[in-house]
């Protein structure tokens, strides 16, 4: 399951992220990293982008990105 698959006000741990490097450092940077909780915020109408919350953080993430940041199975609440 990815972060693309929440809906509003789901919440996720996150086990991995996959795909663009680039994307990886960010979110790194940012603190994004295993066993971090993440919260769907909002979804724009079209799907794109959607709204995470992080660390108190909130953040625009391109469903594209979405799609590439993995979760833990069963910890979705």
């Amino acid at each position: 399951m990815t972060v693309y698959d929440l809906k509003i006000g789901q919440k996720g741990t996150i086990h991995n992220i996959d795909g663009d490097e680039r994307l990886a450092k960010r979110l790194l940077a940012l603190g994004c990293i295993n066993n971090t909780e993440i919260e769907i915020k909002k979804i724009a109408p079209l799907g794109d982008p959607i709204i995470v919350n992080f660390r108190g953080l909130n953040l625009a993430l391109r469903k594209s990105d979405a799609k590439n940041i993995y979760l833990k199975d069963n910890e979705v609440v």
